[in-house]
């Protein structure tokens, strides 16, 4: 068997057949030039982006903003002391509050902006070396010491700042005492928007120099509404805070400023005092800022609509 299996391999194959297969590959090694196929580059098919148009959701807004009004409600509601705040958007316009128009918790170092703000404003041009010096001391560090120095020099005409502002829910402390100024969350929101739109004789360089400022506050001060800030958001922001020894020894713990990032521009102040000391302010600030950072984008929901496919006449 292992003989005749051998013997059916090695039989030639017929010249017929062979012959042709020879001439071609003769006809290959001679230099007979053929055309080359190779792969095709094929054009990827071009992506049509699909015509949609977004419209406002009301319902779901108005039932996202009862939630979140709930919510907060809850949590003030178990923390100490008294609770104010107020909040508005740039970019949606969508605005909140509780209590924004109580005007009687004193800001503390949170009136450093409006000293700034009312030095800026003297009309005698721009701020001094010795100034800007001061200026960049007391919102950075909230420097005590600089606050008195341009306090001096502005705090008798505290009172028409405030006016000339529209600020009515705001008083300048007594006499040299800043710290005593008074105001609510929605004063807070008014300074800001000015400070963010301009307005009331506030020229673009000065707002962009407290801004930065309150962009600059040292580590250990940025506290508080910053807590409503998503990764990447710029915060520009000023805290107050203060022992009140008269007033059963608690604390006031106030906190506001501006939030910015994509679709959002978010003004946010939040007051309180009674606390029973400062840890609890922060925390109890911090709280309320983290609801209404984490929930602002579903107080302005949109509903997708794709776009008619011809126009109607």
């Amino acid at each position: 068997m292992r003989a005749k299996w051998m013997a059916a391999w090695s039989v030639p194959a017929p010249v017929p057949v062979l012959l042709p297969v020879l001439a071609l590959v003769l006809a290959a090694g001679c230099g007979t030039e053929r055309e080359v196929i190779g792969p095709v580059a094929v054009k990827a098919p071009i992506k049509v982006a699909r015509c949609v148009m977004r419209f406002p959701a009301p319902r779901a807004a108005a039932a996202a903003r009862v939630r979140l009004e709930r919510d907060i409600s809850g949590y003030v509601g178990k923390r100490p002391g008294r609770i104010v705040y107020a909040a508005l958007d740039l970019v949606t316009g969508v605005s909140l509050g509780r209590g924004e128009h109580e005007h009687d918790i004193i800001t503390a170092s949170g009136a450093k902006v409006d000293i700034l703000a009312a030095l800026l404003l003297r009309g005698t041009g721009e701020l001094d070396d010795g100034e800007r010096d001061l200026a960049i001391r007391m919102i950075t560090e909230s420097d005590n010491s600089a606050a008195d120095t341009l306090w001096s020099r502005v705090g008798s005409s505290m009172s028409e700042f405030y006016d000339r502002m529209g600020l009515r829910e705001t008083t300048p402390g007594p006499g040299i005492y800043w710290g005593g100024t008074t105001t609510s969350p929605a004063d807070r929101i008014r300074l800001m928007k000015l400070l963010v739109k301009g307005g009331k004789g506030m020229t673009a360089p000065d707002r962009r120099l407290v801004l930065d400022l309150m962009s600059r506050v040292q580590k250990d001060q940025s506290w508080g509404v910053s807590a409503a800030a998503r990764r990447g958001d710029r915060v520009a922001l000023k805290n107050g805070w203060t022992p009140r020894p008269f007033a059963s020894n608690t604390w006031a713990i106030t906190s506001y400023g501006r939030i910015v990032g994509p679709g959002r521009d978010l003004l946010l102040s939040v007051q309180t005092d009674e606390q029973p000391g400062e840890e609890a302010g922060i925390e109890t600030i911090e709280g309320v800022a983290r609801l209404i950072g984490t929930r602002l984008d579903t107080l302005s929901p949109t509903i997708t609509r794709p776009c008619p496919t011809r126009p109607t006449i």
